[in-house]
């Protein structure tokens, strides 16, 4: 019969724990987010901060160039470009979240990208949002979705 020091000898160390391993879509979203959305956030609150002179010079490039849109840039208030700095914001603390594999990020991301989309309706009274908004927002946040499995 083999004795307690068979059982000793046998016995394998405990295996380490494996970290999870962030996916190249993930990171390639995630790298994707930090810049978009951090572009977005020193943009916004460089216009809050500089509002006179964004209107200024937004009238001339609009006569200048006959940009399309760039009418309803100008009646936008600071308040707007505020508010959509803190919503960028957001969406880069989610992706931060995501990045270090912590689901409750998608979760953050989604509710920002959402709030993104109704904040021109709200400020600037528009009767719908954006299509383009919707589309862009809505691939990150479905791709964001398929990557939840290897969030914790």
């Amino acid at each position: 019969m083999l004795g307690p020091e068979f059982m000793e000898e046998i016995t394998q160390p405990p295996l380490p724990e494996l970290k999870p391993k962030r996916n190249n879509l993930l990171t390639l979203l995630c790298i994707l987010t930090f810049i978009g959305s951090g572009m977005n956030l020193l943009s916004s609150l460089t216009i809050a901060g500089f509002y006179d002179t964004f209107v200024e010079v937004a009238q001339v490039f609009s006569e200048k160039f006959k940009l399309p849109g760039m009418e309803t840039m100008m009646e936008a208030k600071p308040i707007f470009f505020l508010v959509s700095g803190l919503f960028y914001a957001g969406s880069l603390v989610g992706a931060y979240y995501m990045f270090r594999l912590k689901k409750n990020g998608f979760h953050i991301y989604t509710i920002f990208q959402i709030l993104l989309i109704i904040a021109p309706m709200y400020f600037m009274h528009m009767a719908g949002p954006s299509l383009f908004d919707i589309l862009l927002s809505g691939a990150f946040v479905l791709l964001y979705g398929t990557q939840l499995k290897f969030m914790t």
